[in-house]
């Protein structure tokens, strides 16, 4: 239930704070006056889009919070979202829009997106409006209120998810008949590939070691050059003497001092160790030397491979991937060889899922057919007791067609049909209501289906639209009835509804210092007939009007009690 309605600078409210109550909570006002806003707020709070253009000229920012109780929310979608909050307690719902059309909300203080909120709103509040007239209109709604009437939610999502599985398998066999006029293609294109790789048979790691190789293979002249220059450094020449011959002359020079002291041993093994490991290093110069010898076939041969596994490098990303990419291509080869015995296996398996969907499409719409029934029974009870009682509705159920017989959601066609009067064909709600019996169908719609929603609060915008007299009386009656088990906000220009409510609230506005102001405020039992006054008489308030609008809250308290014994 909506408890408090906070709203600070948006259009022209500065500043509003309003108080519903349970029951039947109506606003009215002059046309202008700012009760459409009352409205967008509360669609900000439930995470509608919106605009810079709801912030009040000259304001940084507008803020609506929103102040909600309730038994009936799901803890665990609190939990999924981390918000904190028990069951029973408060729940503060705040939206603030920036001057530069930004906006941010907020659940018990946490940070959340519009996405959350729209979630969220879904759960506390029921708007019916302009949109919903629309919607009755569109016949391709009919079936999610049938649905929802008869809480098929449960059936339908255990049906759709068996659907979504059936389009997966008819596309992947949709793919394999594509395939099946282009087998031959298709295999020799797969045997060339794995071909190609089976015949280079490359190694993970054999790339940057043969790309090193083929740098040698090209430099070894040069790399020869140096080494032989290093040779002659250490070995010396026939004049003269290398690095080895003066490291074996200091050794035999130091050996020689060694006998009159041993102070020089340690010196003199370190020196005869660089002696060795000179000529150490100076051999395997010469081995590496020896090695150098290739023939420009190797190199060829060398070059050759490096360029085919650049280019399986660049078809495949890498040669660590060619190995499950070769496996897999042998597999896709054998589904292509085999692609007729897959195609039939696929159908086999389309055709088993497709007569268990149509067995439970048929069940959904035996289900449908039952609620059908009740519906409009119910339906036009509801638009008997609305002043429509010559009024026949029905729900058409038909064959879906297409190319399987059905869709996401079953294999029903729906849509409703009506006739307002006695003797006159059923038709298309669209070809045969009129604005006030569509917000009348609406009503009774939104009556039969309160009891299967988990919302516990319902607002009807321009509810009263097309509606006067006798049925304007059904309609305020009706939404008295409603708001026993519902909490209902009501925005009316019409007496007959205003009278019924439990809480009247006067939206006005007003100019000061050359700026508008609208304001809301709760009426007492005084500010209530005056108001009716106005509805019903215009600026002009009589004493008589006051007397009549007396006479008229009266007998809607007498209405409303002869409901408590109910």
């Amino acid at each position: 239930m909506l408890n408090l309605l906070h709203i600070e600078n948006v259009a022209v409210i500065e500043k509003a704070e309003l108080e519903f109550e349970p029951g039947l909570n109506v606003l009215t006002g002059e046309t202008g006056a700012g009760k459409s806003i009352i409205i967008d707020s509360i669609n900000a709070i439930l995470g509608e889009r919106v605009g810079k253009g709801l912030v009040r000229t000259g304001a940084a920012s507008a803020v609506i919070t929103a102040e909600f109780s309730s038994d009936s929310l799901p803890q665990t979608w609190f939990e999924e979202n981390d918000i904190e909050y028990e069951a029973g307690e408060s729940l503060v719902v705040m939206r603030k829009i920036s001057a530069d059309g930004k906006s941010s909300g907020r659940i018990n203080g946490m940070p959340v997106s519009t996405a959350c909120m729209r979630e969220l709103g879904d759960m506390l509040i029921d708007v019916h409006g302009q949109n919903d007239g629309r919607r009755l209109l569109n016949e391709a709604s009919h079936r999610a209120y049938l649905d929802g009437f008869g809480a098929l939610g449960g059936a339908l999502a255990e049906y759709k998810k068996h659907y979504e599985a059936y389009k997966t398998l008819k596309a992947a066999l949709n793919e394999l008949r594509e395939h099946e006029n282009d087998k031959e293609r298709l295999a020799d294109e797969l045997r060339g590939k794995i071909a190609e790789i089976e015949e280079l048979d490359p190694r993970a790691d054999e790339y940057d070691e043969l790309k090193a190789n083929c740098e040698l293979m090209r430099n070894s002249e040069k790399i020869s050059e140096f080494i032989d220059r290093a040779y002659y450094a250490m070995y010396g020449g026939d004049n003269t003497d290398g690095a080895l011959a003066l490291l074996s002359e200091a050794d035999a020079e130091l050996e020689s001092a060694v006998r009159y002291t041993d102070r020089l041993d340690e010196l003199a093994k370190t020196l005869r160790d660089l002696r060795y490991g000179a000529e150490d290093v100076t051999d395997s110069l010469m081995r590496f030397r020896e090695s150098l010898d290739f023939s420009v076939s190797e190199l060829d041969r060398a070059e050759t491979r490096l360029n085919r596994l650049e280019k399986l490098i660049k078809k495949y990303g890498s040669l660590e991937a060619v190995p499950e990419l070769l496996k897999k291509m042998k597999n896709d080869l054998e589904d292509v060889e085999y692609l007729s015995e897959n195609i039939e296996k696929r159908e086999n398996e389309l055709d088993a899922k497709r007569a268990s969907l149509k067995k439970e499409a048929a069940a959904i719409s035996a289900k449908r057919a039952k609620c059908a029934s009740e519906l409009e029974k119910r339906i036009v009870k509801e638009l008997s007791e609305l002043n429509m009682p010559k009024v026949s509705f029905r729900v058409e159920i038909s064959p879906l067609g297409g190319e399987d017989g059905f869709d996401s959601t079953g294999c029903d066609a729906v849509r409703f049909l009506m006739s307002a009067n006695a003797g006159e064909e059923l038709g298309r709600i669209s070809k045969i209501a009129s604005g006030g019996e569509l917000s009348r169908i609406m009503l009774a719609m939104k009556t039969v289906l309160s009891d299967s929603e988990a919302t516990e609060t319902l607002i009807f915008d321009e509810i009263d639209t097309g509606v006067s007299g006798k049925a304007a009386q059904s309609v305020a009656e009706k939404l008295a009835v409603l708001s026993r088990g519902k909490q209902v906000l009501c925005v009316t220009h019409l007496p007959q509804l205003a009278v019924m409510a439990d809480a009247g609230f006067l939206i006005e506005k007003s100019e000061s210092e050359g700026r508008t102001f609208t304001s809301a405020r709760k009426l007492d039992n005084e500010g209530r007939k005056n108001e009716i006054a106005r509805i019903t008489g215009g600026a002009n308030i009589t004493e008589t009007l006051l007397e009549s609008a007396a006479e008229q809250l009266a007998a809607a308290r007498k209405f409303k009690e002869g409901l408590k014994s109910l």
